[in-house]
């Protein structure tokens, strides 16, 4: 008998949003227009519509994006049950907000929950942005030890460790700009200023946690069916009360994805499936571990032809 196939789910973080994402699935598979309709029976608006027309300013906007992206990417996962005999994932993870989306693949919460907390988390960071004004910027081609050297000069913090020689960085304006001025002056080959409305995964973010403790604790968790690979601890998360912390340390600490996926890797995954729009983690688990298998579950077409094989 052929060996299994160990596979995991990772899914996408804020970022990956483009307009027109889930038009086609929830054309063609009635699984994927459940997920879409029933987000947005949760939110009490259309957020289907402005996935699939936009406008894209109004898509990108923190508070919508986020349950734009879960809605998206879980219906590429309900689309995948419908279709093919998706094998099942002995982990699942997701690059920041993309826990959301790992929640319900992992049975904590159901989609209605999920989709709803996202939309939460997104205007609590959005209006933590606005309490003190701040960004995010991709650093490429320096390292975590210097990158931590120059944070602690600048007031700036290591925002997400997403691959080697990419590393996210984040803080109050004037820190983050002090910051992206002397990663370039020490040999960073590009520094790229992010699209976001506050510097996440900072302790600027506060105000963010103390809003989401008050709306997760009026919620019912389940434990994982299947471990969840935790941002900020790159460990299993197998308890609801685990799963609850990690939704608000992500909040004010670093997202460890390179490790996280190491520690994947490390126990025997040999393939990847990256489930929601665009192919932004695959990029960077080519850049952790070459000798994964990465596949991508995005649109109609993809679900379509998926094979493990």
């Amino acid at each position: 008998m052929a060996e299994l196939v160990k596979l995991a789910y990772v899914f996408p973080g804020q970022g990956s949003q483009w307009v027109g994402m889930g038009r086609d699935l929830y054309r063609d598979f009635e699984a994927a227009k459940t997920v879409f309709d029933q987000a947005d029976e949760a939110l009490g608006f259309a957020i289907s519509r402005l996935c699939f027309d936009g406008p894209e300013d109004e898509l990108r906007q923190t508070i919508n994006a986020q349950p734009a992206i879960v809605a998206t990417s879980f219906a590429c996962l309900e689309a995948s049950r419908e279709r093919v005999n998706l094998p099942p994932a002995s982990f699942v993870a997701g690059h920041s907000l993309g826990e959301y989306t790992a929640l319900v693949a992992a049975g904590v919460l159901d989609f209605a929950n999920s989709v709803y907390l996202a939309r939460e988390r997104g205007r609590l960071m959005h209006e933590s942005g606005q309490i003190t004004p701040g960004g995010m910027a991709a650093i490429i081609g320096l390292e975590e030890e210097p990158l931590s050297e120059l944070c602690a000069e600048t007031g700036a913090r290591i925002a997400n460790i997403n691959c080697p020689g990419q590393i996210v960085i984040s803080g109050a304006e004037a820190n983050l700009n002090q910051a992206m001025e002397l990663a370039k002056s020490r040999g960073a080959h590009r520094v790229i200023p992010l699209q976001v409305s506050g510097a996440f995964h900072t302790p600027l973010m506060q105000p963010a946690v103390d809003g989401m403790a008050k709306i997760i604790a009026k919620l019912e968790f389940n434990d994982p069916t299947t471990p969840i690979i935790g941002n900020t601890t790159a460990q299993p998360l197998t308890t609801a009360q685990s799963v609850k912390e990690e939704l608000l340390n992500q909040l004010c600490n670093c997202v460890q994805w390179q490790r996280s996926v190491e520690y994947m890797a490390g126990d025997g995954m040999s393939a990847f499936i990256e489930i929601g729009p665009g192919k932004v983690l695959a990029g960077l688990i080519k850049r952790i571990d070459r000798g994964v298998k990465i596949l991508n579950i995005g649109d109609a077409e993809s679900v379509r032809n998926f094979s493990v094989d």
